[in-house]
């Protein structure tokens, strides 16, 4: 059989697409590769245009193939001239199932019914669709093949708790709290030197009492924007699509038209002048940083408001305000520093001073140094709110590192007690991420902060005090990631879901054309 494997990202724009909401589909498809490769030919086409050419000539030199589309059903063709089948990441508990923007694509079953199956990376996506769709909808589960790739990268011997001192490069930049200097006061405005005076009796002064402004509607403009911003800074910006929030951004900064247009006369007291514009750091030099102790890791894009890392930051400072061997590696991947530089650096110096290190490594690590930080790492830790797969954190189980993780959404096929300290969480209603309505129609999890801290702490102590322990949860992480995300079992249950899915073929009424959504 010939497989056609189409994402919108590929070799040449995945440096420049870190961060975006599709970019973790390219490393599925990767995953995907030799497993489908040793079952028949494989073909990859660059662009869309390319992928129906691609289809239409399999099939009219009368060649069995099969199209999978690494990405959200809205985005991919409604059909081609060979079968298709969306690989789906989901972590919501519903699937899009609603019409917006007067496009028919938004809703997900409308696509899926054309495609006439569907094959997700978790038992949760496949609960999700089929609630849609109906339980005899053909959706498989089918979790990314990465064991053989990590197994042996990891080795095959338990894990050590205790990280000896290892060297981290990285092209880009790190900030290192050890050199940060960070103190809570530098967020606060100098208070300039008020000059000494004689001391001699103070004469009472005669309090100036301003009359209020007028509320006119020009004041009740202001007031009405001022507090629209802060509604949307604090409770849905990290819920609107990366486009569509840097558009409000500029419209919600944008001066009022009602505003004054003379800026008011300056008084005659001292104006303080405001803080100078952050300056980042190079980031095209080749840097490193030396680790050691109980070391933890995470891998994230700050601007992705699921992966809740302000509280992983939070609980593991608190948590670890006084013991100086604990560190958290944050490797982040999203290219724009900017982004997330005064923020990260706002964040830890209202926490500071702790004696535990933060280390946030920015830019590109290839293999080698991507392998070096698996290596140092002592525990993965996830506090999402929900996922998707997460393939950060399954990499990390292969190689043996234990991991702090809640057990929901996708993370429940191989998150338990024995290979991790479990997050409890309750469930939260949230939005879809594409929905520009931004409509409450789905729900996602809140990790528990207070569980997330202990679960610091718990980890800490069996790393310096049960090493036997570490390593059975080491042992253990291995062991779910072979049963789990083995070639094997992904080989043989695709083999028979496509025997299903095929013989039933894809029916001919439900073509509506070749173009995509």
């Amino acid at each position: 059989m010939d497989f056609i494997l189409f994402s919108d990202i590929g070799e040449s724009t995945i440096d420049s697409s870190l961060g975006t909401p599709e970019y973790s589909y390219f490393f599925v498809l990767k995953a995907y590769l030799p497993v489908l490769q040793a079952l028949g030919e494989v073909h990859r086409p660059q662009s869309l245009q390319e992928l129906e050419a691609t289809a239409r000539r399999l099939r009219a030199a009368g060649r069995d193939c099969l199209t999978l589309f690494f990405g959200p059903p809205h985005k991919a063709p409604l059909s081609l001239a060979c079968p298709i089948l969306c690989v789906i990441a989901w972590e919501y508990d519903s699937i899009p199932n609603e019409t917006w923007n007067d496009d028919p694509c938004s809703d997900w079953r409308y696509v899926l019914s054309r495609h006439g199956g569907a094959i997700s990376l978790s038992s949760h996506t496949a609960r999700a669709i089929r609630a849609s769709m109906g339980e005899g909808f053909p959706v498989i589960p089918l979790p990314t093949p990465l064991w053989e790739t990590y197994a042996s990268l990891g080795g095959q011997s338990p894990a050590n708790a205790i990280i000896e001192p290892t060297k981290l490069q990285i092209r880009g930049c790190i900030l290192d709290t050890r050199l940060l200097g960070l103190s809570a006061d530098g967020l606060i405005a100098p208070i300039h030197d008020i000059p000494a005076v004689a001391d001699e009796p103070i004469e009472p002064i005669e309090p100036i009492i301003e009359a209020v402004p007028a509320l006119t509607w020009r004041r009740r403009a202001l007031i009405t924007r001022h507090y629209l911003l802060m509604w949307y800074r604090e409770a849905v910006r990290d819920l609107v699509p990366a486009a569509l929030r840097r558009g409000l951004s500029r419209l919600l900064r944008r001066p009022s038209p009602l505003a004054p247009a003379e800026p008011p006369a300056a008084s005659s007291a001292t104006v303080i002048e405001e803080h100078p514009q952050a300056q980042l750091p190079d980031t095209s030099q080749l840097v490193e940083v030396q680790v050691e102790g109980v070391v933890y890791v995470s891998v994230f894009n700050p601007a992705d408001g699921r992966k809740n890392w302000e509280n992983l930051v939070t609980a593991f400072c608190w948590a670890f305000r006084d013991t100086a061997d604990a560190t958290l590696v944050l490797k982040i991947t999203q290219k724009d520093l900017a982004s997330y530089y005064v923020h990260m650096l706002t964040l830890l110096s209202q926490l500071a001073p702790f004696a535990c290190r933060v280390v946030v490594m920015h830019g590109f690590l290839d293999d080698e140094q991507f392998q070096r930080l698996r290596e140092a790492t002592s525990y993965y830790v996830n506090a999402s709110r929900c996922e998707g797969l997460c393939l950060p954190l399954m990499e990390f189980l292969a190689c043996g590192k234990p991991a702090i993780a809640p057990a929901h959404t996708a993370m429940e096929d191989y998150v338990d007690g024995d290979l991790a300290f479990v997050i409890p969480a309750c469930r939260e209603h949230a939005v879809w991420p594409q929905d520009t309505r931004l409509s409450y129609r789905t729900v996602r999890y809140r990790p528990d902060w207070g569980a997330l801290k202990q679960a610091y702490l718990d980890s800490h102590e069996i790393a310096r005090q049960a090493p036997e322990r570490y390593q059975a949860m080491s042992m253990a992480a291995r062991q779910r990631m072979r049963e789990f995300a083995g070639e094997e079992r992904f080989a043989n249950e695709l083999g028979e879901f496509l025997g299903t899915f095929l013989g039933t073929g894809r029916p001919d009424k439900a073509v509506a054309g070749d173009a995509a959504c």
